[in-house]
């Protein structure tokens, strides 16, 4: 499974928005530094996500982007799926395969793809932007306690 650069870009701006959830509008610049996007393309992915109705945004100098719907609702399979649809395991699955396989209907292996692409499906879409945001606090709070040991 390949995750386009697009889509890891928009997981990441959705990430930073997450992390703000409820602060209010957020500058495209803050959001590009933070998640190192290019602000060009950041704007172009913000604006998709718009029209997705995954954000919003306010104008003005107060104005920037925010997430409508509440991180813990909001799964990375979501996001994913508007931006690619979730590529296939191999290349001779699917409804329009890549690949034309003359197996296919016998194939020993495709149980296995199969589970394989659930498996993958499963963990976007039950890992929410919450618990990817605590997933982060998680690893500063342990690089905390390690550094306190080591002082």
């Amino acid at each position: 499974m390949i995750v386009s650069k697009k889509s890891k870009y928009a997981m990441r701006a959705v990430f930073s928005l997450a992390k703000r959830f409820g602060e209010g509008p957020v500058k495209i610049a803050d959001i590009a530094e933070e998640q190192s996007i290019p602000p060009r393309f950041l704007e172009v992915i913000l604006s998709q996500l718009k029209q997705g109705g995954f954000v919003d945004s306010r104008r003005g100098s107060e104005g920037g982007y925010f997430m409508v719907t509440p991180p813990d609702q909001l799964s990375v399979g979501k996001i994913l799926r508007f931006f690619d649809a979730l590529k296939e395991p191999v290349e001779c699955m699917g409804d329009n395969p890549k690949e034309k396989c003359d197996l296919k209907a016998n194939c020993v292996f495709m149980p296995l793809w199969e589970d394989l692409s659930a498996a993958i499906s499963g963990v976007f879409d039950s890992t929410t932007f919450q618990d990817l945001i605590l997933k982060e606090k998680e690893k500063k709070d342990c690089g905390a306690k390690s550094l306190s040991y080591v002082i």
